[in-house]
């Protein structure tokens, strides 16, 4: 299964860099404010797709583009959680960060994982319980014990005035304690990042499943933690997530908790 979405990611790949040699002929569409999606994010996940049900016909899918497929809620044991194309702002622009990301959840479980950077020609795979590794090559996260000398990533979901207050508050926090923050345009790639070292930390809020479901099992596989803003573990579908390594990652915990998103029940009893 590994393989076969490898050479999904490889074929997605094809389309991407033929479409990067003219990106004056784009047809870019806004799906919501600052939120866009291309001809080539939509024929990218299309490939993807297609090599995917032909080995496995049975699976289901869900996809940045195209949602879930008819049988995401029925009882298929397998869905394929896709992002074609994860930082298009920045391929829009000819800015080379951006990257393919396939996870196989079983059973709601994510089991196998590749994010691929066409332009690095970096393959980034792991494998539930058989570690990550980048070009074949095992990879671990850093071995950092203090957030001072961390070098971190972040991101923000184009949304309302209120979200970018306060992710402009989590920025002022986090870049006045650690060697600097980022904020690079790709979560699939940063969480690999992390995984291979490259970065020590990542934190986000308003992500979705395909943005970050490969590369969460990459961090972990590469001996990381990966958790929402107060440690818990159900960040898949909730979206806010910090991933670092371990010692890293608990330093990140006491100074986002206070971000944690409060469920709307929640704050109605207080």
């Amino acid at each position: 299964m590994l393989n076969t979405a490898v050479k999904a990611a490889r074929r997605a790949a094809a389309v991407i860099n033929r479409a990067s040699f003219d990106l004056d002929r784009l047809i870019v569409n806004e799906k919501n404010h600052k939120d866009f999606v291309t001809d080539v994010d939509q024929a990218a996940e299309q490939a993807i797709i297609e090599v995917l049900s032909k080995a496995y016909p049975d699976h289901a899918f869900l996809a940045e583009e195209s949602g879930a497929s008819a049988n995401a809620h029925d009882e298929s044991e397998y869905t394929w959680i896709i992002d074609p194309l994860d930082g298009t702002t920045n391929f829009m622009h000819g800015f080379p960060q951006y990257s393919i990301s396939i996870a196989l959840a079983q059973r709601g479980v994510i089991t196998q994982a590749v994010i691929y950077d066409p332009v690095r020609n970096d393959l980034f795979t792991a494998t539930k319980g058989g570690g990550a590794y980048l070009n074949d090559k095992r990879i671990r996260v850093t071995k950092l014990d203090r957030i001072a000398n961390a070098l971190l990533s972040t991101g923000y979901v184009a949304g309302n005035a209120k979200a970018l207050d306060e992710y402009l508050k989590m920025y002022g926090i986090m870049a006045e304690r650690c060697h600097g923050v980022r904020r690079p345009g790709s979560a699939a790639l940063d969480l690999a990042y992390v995984a291979s070292g490259r970065l020590d930390g990542f934190y986000e809020k308003g992500l979705k499943p395909w943005d970050i479901a490969a590369g969460s099992l990459m961090v972990t596989e590469a001996g990381g933690i990966v958790g929402e803003f107060n440690g818990e573990s159900d960040y898949l579908y909730k979206g806010d997530i910090i991933a670092a390594s371990p010692k890293i990652f608990g330093q990140m915990v006491g100074l986002l908790t206070p971000f944690h998103a409060v469920p709307a029940a929640a704050t109605a009893a207080e």
